[in-house]
């Protein structure tokens, strides 16, 4: 891609989510988020290859749908309140239309089918996008109406995110697709406390984040995309599957690494809420997440020659990139210990 043509797309990405994020008006985080979903769109399809064009397709229309169905929800509590600004979400019926455009736009179930195949026909770096910086103006949404949104619908969405995204990456041999459903999973704890203390959604999105953020550059670095290429991967780059093997584990939400620390949280937060069989359902389903964590990691363990000459030039990784990643995998690794002296600081 021309890089004039890349840096217009990235101002682009940075320009609609500091507009959604800092918006008051319906109508400027509607056109925000419309200037987001227009930057990505040839970032999706700059391979010009079949899939690549097919995923373009699919997530145009969807951020489409959910952007009209969000512009239409704040029409009706406008025509019924008289206001248009976000955090005046009162009425009953432009809530739940709100929550199903943005659970849409987020890939919460049971809107979530557009994101698996989406994540497939993207690049590794597109798809780091996808799963960090496109997420944030519609959580930024939520957190803002969170006062009015109902709460069982939320609580639904989640367990049943919770539950669909740790099950249906268990039988998937494409990294892309297993982070797709990782995502998901991630995206249900997110959801069931964003009720009751929206900070903590916040919490967990930053960190979740942060870690796959690590995940994503690392497979980019070492040009990862299915099990079977990650076999390979220890005999060329012992230091950078290492560091993927902490940063999957710390994904997977296993303490004592930094992925334990928002579940944590958000278990003690729903013990104090009275929802304590909640806390214990959400917990047991995010144990069929981990075991795909787990054979993630076990598969950068496993030490398999590479088939081809043309497979071992594809190790070859640039020192910025490494640094950044082990900058990233260490805040990953180390923020759960660190915890108690932080929260005393503050």
């Amino acid at each position: 891609m021309n890089p004039q043509a890349k840096l217009i797309f990235t101002i682009s990405l940075m320009l609609g989510t500091t507009i959604t994020i800092s918006s008051h008006h319906w109508v400027m985080a509607w056109a925000g988020l419309e200037i987001n979903t227009l930057a990505i769109l040839p970032l999706i399809s700059k391979s010009h290859h079949p899939r690549a064009i097919e995923a373009a397709t699919k997530y145009f229309l969807t951020q489409s749908a959910a952007s009209a169905l969000i512009l239409f929800s704040s029409m009706t509590n406008a025509w019924h309140t008289g206001q248009w600004d976000i955090t005046q979400m009162t009425h009953p019926t432009s809530s739940l239309i709100l929550t199903s455009a943005i659970a849409m736009k987020l890939g919460l179930v049971p809107f979530h089918f557009w994101y698996p195949e989406v994540l497939q026909g993207s690049p590794l770096t597109t798809g780091l996008l996808l799963s960090t910086i496109m997420k944030l103006p519609p959580i930024t949404l939520l957190f803002m109406t969170s006062p009015s949104l109902n709460p069982t619908l939320l609580t639904t969405m989640a367990i049943l995110s919770t539950a669909l995204g740790g099950w249906m990456g268990l039988n998937q041999t494409q990294i892309r697709k297993i982070l797709a459903f990782s995502s998901i999973s991630h995206l249900g704890w997110m959801a069931i406390i964003l009720v009751y203390n929206p900070k903590l959604t916040l919490l967990n999105f930053y960190l979740y984040t942060l870690m796959t953020a690590a995940v994503f550059l690392t497979l980019n670095s070492m040009k990862v995309l299915k099990l079977t290429t990650l076999m390979t991967a220890w005999t060329k780059t012992p230091s950078l599957n290492a560091m993927l093997l902490l940063t999957l584990l710390s994904l997977a939400g296993l303490p004592p690494l930094t992925g334990f620390l928002p579940k944590w949280l958000i278990i003690q937060e729903l013990t104090k809420q009275d929802m304590a069989p909640t806390a214990t359902i959400i917990s047991l389903l995010s144990l069929l997440g981990l075991f795909f964590y787990l054979r993630l990691a076990y598969c950068t363990t496993i030490t398999l020659p590479p088939h081809t000459t043309n497979h071992m030039k594809q190790w070859h990784t640039n020192k910025p990139t490494n640094v950044l990643i082990a900058i990233l995998t260490t805040m990953s690794i180390t923020l759960l210990p660190m915890a108690p002296m932080i929260f005393t600081i503050i």
